[in-house]
């Protein structure tokens, strides 16, 4: 057997590592001039006039909801279809998320049945970008509009993202919706190791983000080790520590002068997958639709309802190979820790939970790698 094929690799050099060092010698490794930077940096790339960093997409989430006032006794309408982090947000900021199906074509929101579940406790609306496939944020917003919610974007996997609007292309993270939150995961396209960040036009949202995640603090340790007087700090409000550190910033700055290149080596391979499992019976590929382009975080199939084998059985046929599968995403409404949780009308969630494939695609996958990876799951798939 060849040499093991992983899902995912992150895309780390040399240049990151004289990125980390020269913050090292500055004594400052905590959240500081570095975020800064990185912050103006990413906000120009997604063309957000606010970015505001966090240590995941997790606390980013957690963060914009208490922002637009999501708190105790109200609901968020979420995927289910989606990394459980989406709904745990909405139960961080002390209210119940409300899971709603998703479109076979988009594996994303579907706006119908959103609208179907607004209820007088409902106060918001996250929708996940999945998988880097950007949602339709027009109808979604429409329909906050008419029910004066508030629109937020999960877009952890969406970095480069792009949809068409009024003619022109806007990346994901150019917020329509009242913010959107990105995550650095080394499985994304940029990575810090770990972190995250929250996109928005909303200066007073912006700010209020800034104060939470550093302890409901009223000045930040720049300012204060900057100011030529004694500064005393104020704590105005509960917060958290969920603060990005500089040393992780150095990372993403680098990173995000490489992204341009691997969005065009991922889509580049991603075609390449398509040249090679087109026609293949017991497959069913996801069509790009010409209103827009995904970065392709994953590349993801399903297994179609002529497909002799289960979705184990073909994960595991590849496996047995060294070529490493993951599923396409989770039900949350399946989990134990959502056990409480309405389950009705998620059948399109639950089948592609049960159906979905995402295989090998990160920069560096070689052409005979790709090859290999699709020849298996051809192979496995006609049993």
């Amino acid at each position: 057997m060849s040499g093991a094929i992983p899902v995912a690799r992150p895309d780390l050099g040399p240049e990151e590592a004289e990125a980390v060092a020269r913050v090292l010698a500055t004594g400052w490794i905590t959240q500081g001039p570095e975020v800064a930077r990185f912050e103006a940096e990413l906000a120009a790339f997604c063309g957000a006039p606010h970015a505001v960093a966090v240590s995941s997409c997790t606390t980013a989430l957690h963060l914009a909801l208490l922002a637009v006032g999501v708190g105790p006794g109200q609901e968020v309408i979420v995927p289910s279809h989606s990394f459980i982090a989406t709904a745990n947000a909405v139960r961080q900021a002390g209210a119940t998320p409300v899971f709603a199906d998703v479109a076979l074509e988009t594996l994303n929101l579907d706006p119908d049945d959103v609208a179907r579940r607004i209820g007088p406790r409902t106060r918001a609306v996250l929708v996940a970008h999945q998988l880097g496939i950007p949602a339709a944020l027009e109808p979604l917003q429409a329909l906050c509009d008419r029910h004066g919610l508030a629109l937020l974007e999960d877009a952890a996997c969406a970095i480069g993202s792009e949809l068409l609007r009024e003619g022109a292309w806007e990346r994901i993270g150019r917020p329509r919706s009242r913010a959107a939150c990105l995550s650095f995961h080394p499985r994304k396209l940029l990575t810090t190791g770990d972190g995250g960040a929250i996109l928005t036009a909303d200066p007073e949202l912006a700010a209020a983000c800034r104060r939470m995640r550093q302890h409901g603090m009223s000045v930040t340790d720049a300012a204060r080790h900057a100011a030529a007087q004694v500064i005393f700090e104020e704590y105005t409000a509960p917060g958290f520590n969920y603060r990005l550190t500089d040393l992780q910033a150095a990372v993403g700055r680098v990173q995000l002068t490489k992204l341009p290149a691997l969005l065009a080596r991922r889509r580049a391979l991603a075609a390449r997958y398509r040249e090679a499992l087109a026609g293949c019976p017991g497959l069913v590929l996801l069509e790009e639709p010409a209103w827009a382009r995904w970065n392709y975080q994953s590349f993801y199939v399903r297994l179609g309802p002529d497909c002799p084998r289960a979705q184990r059985e073909v994960m595991q046929a590849l496996l047995d190979q060294g070529i490493s599968t993951r599923r396409g995403v989770m039900c949350s409404h399946l989990e134990p820790a959502y056990a409480d949780s309405p389950r009705q009308g998620l059948a399109r969630s639950e089948l592609l939970r049960d159906r979905g494939l995402i295989l090998p695609l990160y920069a560096a996958l070689r052409e005979e790698e790709l090859e290999r990876a699709a020849a298996a799951l051809r192979a496995a798939v006609a049993g």
